[in-house]
């Protein structure tokens, strides 16, 4: 993960340093370095094959990439603005890390932490200033996934959270922010795989069809509606009544729709024939909402040769 983010921020034209905290001898620093930097040169390459980059871009890329190990770290981290923790994931590796950070950055320097399971309050008080840090979760591969998600502890700054998120827009990335364990995209990815590999084991459908459906079928969509704009746009009834349904069929425990869905219905608050539903309606041009939304739809089956066969007239003479 540190070797896509570094590669992003180098790409967008940014000095970057990456840092090895380990104590390791000279010649095993060297292998680790030239393995660190190859890798880089691979994906830096593969967005050439693509047409993303040019040869010279990469070869400034490439130069603007440091590596450093511990030993020299303290010079280079006391001019630090921005820093991300990447070590593993256990608690006693992220204190050491951490208060060896707090140690040697500027007092301003933000510190981010990559991990993907441990919450951010927990973390919090192992570094000196806490004010200054917060959860910073990319998604692999780091330099081509735009989505960043910034979770903050109960002591960050809001003008840390501000700060990280206007570097992440300048080099392309779109950060989101959330509260509680598992960030956005874990705890919804969690139930989607688990319910696939249950489908397998119930025999609902091969694993084939159903990574077809979810390539043809529910990537596309969502990847133009969100999850709960999709509520709106369909109902939040259809939503709530397909839940019961399952609920009652399938099993309670993995399709019960949560409150909000009924509290939904009650308030008349169904979507966008009602105005309002997760997401507020008032003064939206509706046909022109749709309109760009199917727009982005159809865009998206003509660049993966989706479309379907539609019959089109000759034009009559």
């Amino acid at each position: 993960m540190g070797r896509g983010i570094a590669l992003a921020f180098a790409a967008a034209g940014h000095p970057v340093t990456l840092f090895d905290l380990k104590p390791r001898g000279a010649d095993a620093f060297s292998a680790l370095e030239a393995e660190a930097r190859a890798e880089i040169r691979r994906d830096l390459d593969f967005l050439t094959s693509v047409d993303v980059l040019d040869a010279s871009s990469v070869e400034a890329a490439m130069a603007r990439i440091f590596v450093a190990r511990r030993e020299t770290a303290p010079s280079v981290l006391a001019r630090a603005v921005l820093l991300f923790e990447g070590v593993p994931e256990t608690l006693d590796a992220k204190r050491e890390c951490l208060a060896f950070l707090s140690e040697h950055v500027p007092s301003d320097c933000i510190i981010a932490s990559t991990t993907s399971t441990i919450s951010p309050d927990i973390l919090s008080p192992m570094v000196s200033k806490p004010q200054r840090f917060l959860n910073a979760h990319w998604l692999n591969p780091a330099h081509l996934m735009p989505l960043v998600e910034l979770s903050p502890a109960a002591e960050t700054a809001d003008e840390t959270v501000a700060r990280l998120r206007a570097i992440l827009c300048t080099i392309g990335k779109v950060p989101v922010v959330c509260k509680g364990p598992g960030y956005i995209i874990p705890r919804i990815q969690a139930l989607a795989m688990n319910e696939a590999a249950r489908m397998v084991e119930e025999g609902v459908a091969s694993a084939e069809d159903i990574d077809t459906a979810i390539r043809v079928g529910f990537g596309l969509r969502f990847a133009v509606l969100g999850l709960l704009e999709f509520i709106d746009w369909g109902g939040g009834d259809i939503l709530h009544y397909a839940s019961a349904f399952l609920a009652e069929h399938v099993g309670a425990d993995r399709f019960a729709a949560p409150p909000i869905i009924g509290r939904n219905m009650v308030e008349k608050k169904r979507g966008l024939r009602d105005g309002a539903g997760f997401y507020n309606y008032a003064g939206v041009d509706v046909a022109a909402y749709r309109t760009r939304r199917l727009a982005d739809f159809v865009a998206m089956l003509r660049q993966r040769n989706l479309m379907p066969h539609f019959v089109r007239s000759e034009p009559k003479p």
